[in-house]
């Protein structure tokens, strides 16, 4: 998504909190250090669905990195320009701090002068299942005018390869921040439209 974000001209506001710098770590082995943040953006930005390194080229030229703990940084305040935020991916922690208009972190801060200037907000969930609570809470976000946008892929785009699936999610993401994009083969309302076989 923030690939496709730079492709479309789009300046970025990078936010990475701290429960983020461990689920990427974990998940993929890349840490992620605000000293070093470009590098280590860099590098994970590279890489494919599937984890292999350089499957893309990044220039990063268009990302300004915001420290989690700096609850100074412009998207602290109403007055920064900004489009809108996209939360992605959102845990169910990031939904219950943002639906009870929490200040702990910039994450937080920020999704709150979003909803408060009335910008788009948009919530990319991606656990499952997902309890009642947490359903509160995303009702409770929906209220408030935020784009609830569970992290759940279509099939119905031909998809052959996890990074179409990676990439339809991001598209749909886009889709509600009013990005244009080309990240996924569109439905057109014809059955069989959506198979690549005659590709």
């Amino acid at each position: 998504m923030l690939r496709a974000l730079l492709a479309a001209g789009e300046s970025v506001d990078l936010v990475v909190s701290r429960a983020s710098r461990l689920t990427l770590l974990d998940e993929t082995k890349i840490a992620f250090r605000d000293a070093h943040w470009r590098d280590d953006l860099r590098e994970w930005l590279s890489r494919g669905a599937d984890g292999k390194p350089d499957t893309f080229s990044v220039d990063l030229d268009g990302v300004r990195y915001w420290a989690a703990g700096d609850l100074a940084a412009g998207p602290s305040s109403g007055s920064y320009p900004s489009k809108g935020m996209l939360i992605v991916p959102a845990s169910t922690a990031s939904v219950a701090g943002v639906a009870l208009g929490l200040s702990k972190d910039l994450l937080q801060r920020a999704a709150s002068v979003t909803l408060k200037e009335g910008r788009p907000l948009v919530v990319a969930v991606r656990e499952t299942p997902l309890n009642g609570q947490t359903l509160r809470h995303l009702v409770t976000l929906d209220d408030a005018g935020a784009i609830v946008l569970p992290a759940s892929p279509a099939f119905y785009a031909g998809a052959t390869h996890i990074q179409d699936l990676v990439d339809f999610v991001a598209g749909r993401v886009l889709d509600a921040a009013g990005v244009p994009h080309t990240l996924y083969r569109r439905w057109e309302g014809e059955l069989g439209g959506g198979s690549r076989a005659d590709d």
